[in-house]
């Protein structure tokens, strides 16, 4: 599919009509994908709409998180924000919405399952939004993301599931009087960019994988598949 088809695709599925197409196009820019075609410059891919995205979602789910629960402390607030902010739930959103499928990757990147590493889908996400609150202001970046947060913001329980690891301890604990142990499976990519693999282990039996781009999240998405199968 040619990339103007790809950006239209992407436009309907966000739900939102871009004024300037080429903010969109920029947030789905990997470094890699610019560097091979000579396009360097920062101004080419997507890594300063990802800083400003980043802003962006630190304000608007603080303040969707602060109207939607009146009654939290402002340390539980805190630790809300961080888990629906990190990298593997971001990962996860950006899958939601499809956008796996219109990040523009390097031969290299591509080959090696780019648009499934949590960083690049964590990235492209914070890019995306980004170029949204450049294109139609503090508003419009606001309503799209009470949209896409909304559904993880309405009552406790998906809350209350943001730290899968404790969660998971917690629940095994409870049943088996016993903690999962979790161990480094593998690492790849540059220095700069590495995903690392774990897994979380229970009695011999391996009850879920995750990747992302520190351990601690990868043992945090490990968790969180473990208890989506139990």
């Amino acid at each position: 599919m040619a990339e103007q088809d790809l950006l239209v695709e992407c436009i309907a599925r966000l739900g939102y009509r871009f004024r300037n197409q080429a903010l969109l196009r920029q947030a789905v820019v990997h470094s890699s994908y610019a560097f091979e075609r000579g396009g360097g410059k920062l101004r080419r891919n997507n890594e300063r709409l990802e800083f400003l995205g980043d802003a962006v979602l630190d304000l608007a789910v603080g303040a969707l998180l602060y109207e939607l629960h009146p009654r939290m402390r402002e340390g539980d607030l805190s630790r809300h924000r961080a888990a629906l902010v990190n990298e593997s739930h971001l990962a996860l959103m950006a899958r939601e919405i499809g956008l796996d499928a219109f990040i523009l990757l390097g031969r290299g990147e591509k080959k090696s399952g780019g648009n499934t590493k949590p960083s690049i889908l964590a990235g492209a996400f914070e890019a995306v939004i980004g170029a949204v609150y450049l294109d139609g202001g503090c508003e419009a970046a606001q309503q799209m993301l009470r949209k896409l947060f909304l559904p993880w913001l309405e009552g406790t329980p998906a809350l209350e599931h943001t730290d899968a690891k404790s969660t998971l301890q917690e629940l095994l604990q409870e049943r088996y009087g016993e903690a999962p142990a979790y161990h480094l499976e593998g690492e790849e990519g540059p220095s700069h960019d590495k995903i690392f693999s774990s897994v979380v282990i229970f009695r011999g039996e391996i009850l879920g994988r995750g990747k992302a781009g520190s351990k601690k999240e990868a043992e945090q998405a490990a968790a969180a598949a473990a208890l989506a199968k139990m």
